[in-house]
């Protein structure tokens, strides 16, 4: 038997392996386009591209490695069946409570490292991501501005060109600021001298001396005003995801205990359901994986992975109605962690099971 354990902890494991392998390549196309559309938009600094896109991924890993688990197994004990060796392995009288062993020491290392990132690496990565971003943006240089280039202010209202600059980025030479005023109106502020300045509540200024600006309608009315001053202050926008340690999706899982608003709430609950929900769909994976020799397998696969994504998305949309309120605090995720994991744990123990034919026998003898 240690054998047969063996060989199926080899053929999980490589199935899990692969499905993994194929997932990542496929999230890391995802995850580093949606980095790219934040640093168009003004909302990530371009030099902080391949640590905001390894934090990404760290954060996924909790909705990644459940459905690797799940579709791994499907497709490792497909191959089983689909060259009859568990006909052959249930004939020796190895069923689902004998192979509940080899099957948890794949799936129990991996339910422990969702558990980690869930709880600790995912919000850890999510709190550097935007510490790194508001950091980054108290320095133009890291921001993306460059001498000799006119580089976008963050959300889009406007470009800055600057000349010269110093190396730490915060003395500029010969700048050039365009900003659209709204309602139609521009502003374009010149100046031989500028630097970067910080207020006590993490604003960003550029403070530029001895230029001039020009305010007026964008196109048609001539109504332009041009002033000229030795000092101008310029409040630069804040940054979408600026960084707030007292969000909930900031702070610690131990940090979350202790919080009794509902959002804390929600994103607790939030953070222990993935590891419950890698195991209950890895228990479902062996019944929902059983096919006959010739029987197409594709089918069982998607019929799982659907099952996975409407486990997600009541995951999700429990959330938003713990936050709003439309579900009790005290109840949490319960009423969709609980129910899923009886299910799979029943499916799981009853696979192969073959039922009493009560009303064939009952039949028969009535002929007789």
């Amino acid at each position: 038997m240690p054998k047969l354990d063996r060989y199926l902890l080899s053929e999980f494991s490589q199935a899990i392996f692969a499905t993994l392998v194929v997932l990542l390549i496929v999230t890391v196309g995802g995850a580093f386009t949606d980095v790219l559309q934040d640093i168009a938009r003004g909302r990530v600094p371009a030099g902080l591209m391949l640590a905001q896109l390894g934090l990404v991924l760290i954060k996924w890993l909790p909705l990644i490695l459940p459905l690797a688990l799940m579709l791994g197994l499907m497709m490792g004990v497909g191959r089983l069946y689909r060259d009859s060796e568990m006909p052959v392995i249930a004939s020796i009288g190895v069923g689902p409570r004998r192979m509940l062993k080899p099957l948890m020491l794949v799936v129990g290392p991996l339910v422990l490292v969702v558990a980690a990132c869930s709880l600790w690496l995912g919000p850890w990565a999510d709190r550097l991501s935007k510490q790194m971003i508001n950091d980054a943006n108290r320095n133009l240089l890291m921001a993306g501005l460059e001498p000799g280039a006119f580089v976008g202010i963050p959300n889009g209202r406007g470009v800055i060109y600057v000349a010269n600059m110093s190396k730490d980025g915060h003395q500029l030479q010969r700048v050039f600021v365009y900003r659209d005023a709204g309602e139609g109106r521009i502003d374009v502020t010149t100046s031989n001298t500028g630097e970067l300045t910080i207020d006590a509540a993490g604003n960003r200024y550029l403070t530029l001396s001895g230029g001039f600006q020009i305010e007026g309608a964008r196109a048609g009315a001539k109504d332009f005003r041009l002033l000229r001053y030795a000092s101008n202050e310029i409040l630069l926008p804040a940054n979408e995801l600026k960084f707030d340690p007292d969000a909930p999706e900031m702070q610690s899982t131990l940090a979350l205990l202790g919080d009794s608003r509902r959002e804390a709430r929600a994103q607790l609950h939030y953070r222990i359901a993935p590891p419950l929900l890698a195991l209950a769909f890895a228990l479902m994976a062996v019944p929902l994986a059983r096919s006959m020799p010739r029987q197409a397998r594709y089918g069982r696969i998607l019929i799982g992975f659907l099952a996975f994504l409407i486990g997600q998305n009541l995951m999700t949309a429990g959330v938003g109605w713990l936050e709003s309120g439309k579900v009790a605090s005290w109840l949490g995720l319960w009423w969709l962690v609980l129910p899923i994991m009886a299910i799979a744990t029943w499916m799981y123990f009853t696979d192969g099971r073959l039922g009493r034919p009560r009303q064939a026998f009952a039949t028969a003898r009535l002929r007789s």
